[in-house]
This record gives C-alpha cells, sequence and structure tokens, in this order.
C-alpha cells in the first residue's frame, strides 16, 4: 500500500475513491513542474523578444532620422548643384555674348582672331589696338568739321567759281548755311587765327596737329579761338561764313600733311566704323611709322612685338 495513494472524490452520487500508484504521482509533479519550466521560459522568451523588438524599434527610428537628415541634405545639395548649374550656364551665356562682341571689335578694327589663342590674349590684343586707334583718331583729323550735309566743290582740278579759271582746288567745299558751327576735327595749336587776303580765304583759322597734319578752316564768318591756343577735338572754334573769295556761305576745310594738301573727302568720312579704309585710301601718308609713333606716344609700357606687328600690317 506504500506504493499507492487515494484519491477521494465527493460528488452528487456519493464518495469515489481512485487508487493510484506512487509512480503517477511522481510523474504528474514532474509534469507540473515541467510545464511551470515552460511557461517560464516563455516569458522569458517573450520578455527578451520585446525587448529586441523594442531595440530593433528604436535602431529603425534612428535609421529613419538618419535618413531623412540625409535626403534633407542632399536636397539642399541638388539644390547647389542646379544653382551652380545655373549659374554656369549664365557665365557661358556672358562670355558668349563678349566673345561675339569681341568678334565684331576685332572685325571693326582689323583683327583676324587667332584660334589659337586664348581669350584673355584676344582681349589683350583688342584693348592695345583699340587705344592706339583711339590715339590716332584723337591727333590726326577724323570727322565732318561741320554738320555733314554734302559737299558743293570737290578736291581737285576745278574752275573756280569767282575767278572763273581752271585751278586745282585743295579742299573741299563743305555745305553749310551762316554761322553754322566749325569744330576742330583733332587736338591741335592754334597756328593761324584771322583774316588772310593773301590766300582769298578770308577769315581762316589754321590749326597744327601732330605728326606733321594741318586743317584749314576757310572764309569763316566768326573766329573763337586765338593763336598758341591749345583745342582739343570738338572743341569749337568758330562759324561758317561768306569771307574772302567766295560766292555763298560754305566751310572751305583742307587737310595738309607736311604742307601737301590731301584730298579731306577720306578724312571727313574716317571714324571708328571705317576705320581701315584712311589706310587703303589716302597712300600719301606714311601710316605705319604713323602707328609706331602714337604707340610710343601712349604706351607707359613696352608694347608686345606681336601687337605691334598687327598693327603696322593694317597700315601696308
Amino acid at each position: 500500500m506504500r506504493n499507492q495513494f487515494t484519491i477521494t472524490i465527493h460528488d452528487a452520487n456519493g464518495i469515489k475513491q481512485f487508487n493510484l500508484h506512487q509512480i503517477i504521482k511522481r510523474i504528474g509533479i514532474y509534469l507540473l513542474l515541467f510545464l511551470v519550466f515552460i511557461f517560464a521560459l516563455a516569458a522569458l522568451s517573450i520578455a527578451y523578444l520585446n525587448m529586441s523588438v523594442n531595440t530593433i524599434q528604436a535602431k529603425k527610428n534612428e535609421i529613419k532620422t538618419a535618413y531623412a537628415a540625409l535626403e534633407e541634405k542632399n536636397t539642399r545639395l541638388q539644390m547647389r548643384v542646379q544653382a551652380t548649374q545655373d549659374t554656369l550656364k549664365m557665365k557661358h551665356d556672358e562670355l558668349s555674348v563678349v566673345t561675339d562682341r569681341l568678334c565684331d571689335i576685332e572685325d571693326l578694327i582689323g583683327l583676324s582672331a587667332d584660334q589659337s589663342s586664348t581669350l584673355q590674349e584676344r582681349v589683350e590684343l583688342a584693348t592695345v589696338t583699340s587705344e592706339e586707334m583711339a590715339a590716332l583718331m584723337q591727333h590726326i583729323p577724323n570727322g565732318s568739321p561741320v554738320e555733314y550735309n554734302g559737299i558743293t566743290s570737290k578736291y581737285g582740278s576745278r574752275v573756280h567759281p569767282t575767278l572763273e579759271r581752271t585751278e586745282f582746288h585743295q579742299g573741299t567745299d563743305l555745305k553749310a548755311s551762316m554761322n553754322t558751327p566749325v569744330y576742330a576735327t583733332a587736338d591741335s595749336i592754334v597756328e593761324w587765327a584771322g583774316m588772310h587776303n593773301k590766300s582769298g580765304y578770308g577769315n581762316l583759322i589754321i590749326l597744327d596737329h601732330s605728326f606733321g597734319f594741318k586743317t584749314y578752316f576757310g572764309h569763316l564768318n566768326k573766329i573763337v579761338v586765338k593763336s598758341g591756343q591749345f583745342v582739343k577735338r570738338g572743341d569749337l572754334v568758330g562759324y561758317s561764313g561768306n569771307t574772302g573769295m567766295s560766292n555763298g556761305p560754305h566751310l572751305h576745310y583742307e587737310v595738309r600733311f607736311l604742307q601737301r594738301a590731301l584730298n579731306p573727302f577720306w578724312f571727313i568720312k574716317w571714324n571708328v566704323a571705317s576705320y581701315n579704309t584712311i589706310f587703303e585710301k589716302e597712300t600719301n601718308v606714311p601710316w605705319q611709322s604713323l602707328i609706331a609713333a602714337t604707340t610710343h606716344l601712349h604706351k607707359t609700357t613696352t608694347i608686345p612685338l606681336s601687337s605691334q606687328k598687327v598693327l603696322l600690317s593694317r597700315a601696308r
């Protein structure tokens, strides 16, 4: 009986007793302990899994935050790249405009673009030539001394309107009504300002320019400068008239080089747009040496030999 134990069950039908072997009791206890162990292990596993899930969720949140920050940084970087691209495009467009304008300037002053030269070298050469062009046109007569309305008598052989004989007309008679303003066509010193009966020019102004050039303004009604006075290109020197041997109001205009009369027409029409024409039309002037002279006059530093060669080649 020691190896058995009794289970008593009371119910409505009475009392029932069951005799079980002691081994079954032990098996039940072991089974109960095993179930408790299983439940404890499951609780620990669940707690560990919950902790792991929380850790993973925290890392996921960190990654999500880092991704959002990286995405924002990438967006800013893309905006900077786009801004840089826009700036580069704008600079490229500006450079294209500058290049086109430089080509226009090179065409204007007679330079042929060298494809092997850098843009900076081309700009420097154009700057040198444009400075020399400006210097040349500041000191040598160019443009019309009055508002240009045409010519009444050209340079060359003609019948004198008052003497009625054929003679060489050393100047050009420009259309100008009485008291039309007359301007200096280059920087100069006033050599003569007054009545000049011997020449028949009446009231005459002679301007002595650089490099052997002189200009004559005849038949003036009024003179506003004095002998020995310095005048700059564009300064008012007098007013047109009908004095001397003249048959009507106009301006007699002469351009002389070393006392030799030149055709004033080419100098009247000479401007920046037609800069090279004077070298082709007026061959009685040593333009090559004049350009070299203006180079030395207006540069405080040595001009590159290549720049001088370009200038001189256009005067040949």
